[in-house]
């Protein structure tokens, strides 16, 4: 069974191809609403990726901070999230 480790460098491997591909569509001056397309694409599998770190961040990070019953801790991944939740709504 794949970890989430794993799978994370698995899906930014397809990305790195994806750019890789788009790279190739420039030099090859293919149509811009294709390179456009793949781009969108690109941005979609970087959202999934995103998803997955801050799930496992969740599972792992802040429930370990939950667990230690450390106010400073758990006030610490909080912010952590709250300032990452503030950066992606910008």
């Amino acid at each position: 069974m794949k970890t989430s480790k794993d799978k994370t460098i698995d899906r930014l491997s397809r990305i790195e191809g994806q750019i890789r591909g788009v790279k190739g569509m420039v030099e090859d001056d293919r149509y811009c609403m294709d390179i456009l397309a793949q781009t969108a694409a690109i941005r979609s599998a970087i959202l999934g990726v995103e998803k997955m770190v801050l799930e496992n961040h969740a599972a792992h990070c802040v429930e370990t901070a939950i667990q230690s019953g450390d106010p400073d801790e758990q006030r610490a991944k909080f912010d952590e999230l709250i300032g990452l939740l503030q950066k992606a709504s910008r």
